[in-house]
């Protein structure tokens, strides 16, 4: 059955990027859950994808982190193919459940997984500093993490993926759990990181977060169905909204898959 086509509404960056993935296909069984994915991240954008759960964003996520190899298709991360034995050391990764040592403080925590990104004691007090006020958790730095909210792993999760100022940053639906001041405060480090350089990849299914993106992809069924700006995706169908546009992509999907 031919492929439904693709949307795509501006041209790539003319930047080197930083990690491409290139007609990926994901299978599990005879289960496909990844069809052709083009996706290029460079520095200094955030690049967004958006879809509903079960669309295929975390196992694009997974590919890129070399958790999981791709079926068919070519990815590379600073050059370098799976497992990224050398560019595992510029990703920064910060999945949907959180990886913490319950029994450890904050500063314990992010000091063990600073020492594994082999960051020394002056570089470590350094980046722990700057991590921990980043996610405004400086206050609870000696709290076991078990004592933790939701909220609050979700943030420290974060602060360890930032600790050793990572090239690529892929964060896997990052404000779960956060109440509005905290989201805003994080897209704000969010946007300080690509203003540095550092490509960053963000999933979600939230409309507004969407809209904070440099560009988006718009994921439905393991495939693309448009990418550009978010404000080119709601103007290409004459939408309002950003959800309204992505229903619209969805539709017009389903329907060339129908007619193939």
């Amino acid at each position: 059955m031919k492929e439904a086509p693709t949307a795509t509404i501006a041209a790539a960056s003319q930047k080197q990027p930083i990690a491409q993935l290139s007609g990926v296909h994901k299978r599990f069984g005879k289960q496909e859950v990844l069809r052709g994915i083009d996706l290029e991240l460079t520095p200094g954008r955030i690049t967004g994808l958006l879809g509903p759960s079960g669309c295929g964003k975390t196992t694009i996520v997974n590919i890129l982190v070399g958790t999981h190899l791709p079926s068919s298709g070519n990815v590379t991360v600073l050059g370098e193919e799976p497992p990224f034995k050398h560019a595992r050391s510029h990703m920064g990764f910060m999945p949907q459940s959180e990886a913490l040592y319950l029994d450890l403080t904050a500063s314990e925590n992010l000091r063990f997984f600073g020492s594994l990104y082999g960051l020394s004691r002056k570089q470590l007090d350094t980046n722990i500093e700057r991590a921990l006020d980043l996610v405004h958790l400086e206050n609870d730095r000696r709290k076991v993490v078990a004592n933790y909210s939701g909220g609050m792993k979700r943030r420290l999760s974060l602060a360890i993926a930032l600790l050793h100022d990572p090239k690529l940053l892929i964060l896997d639906e990052p404000t779960i759990g956060l109440d509005p001041k905290h989201r805003v405060e994080l897209w704000k480090g969010f946007r300080q990181r690509a203003s540095d350089g550092t490509a960053l990849l963000i999933t979600t299914h939230v409309m507004d977060e969407a809209m904070l993106c440099d560009r988006l992809l718009m994921i439905h069924d393991g495939r693309v169905i448009a990418q550009g700006t978010p404000d080119e995706l709601i103007a290409h169908h004459n939408s309002e909204t950003l959800e309204q546009a992505f229903l619209t992509f969805e539709a017009t999907a389903e329907k060339d898959t129908q007619d193939a």
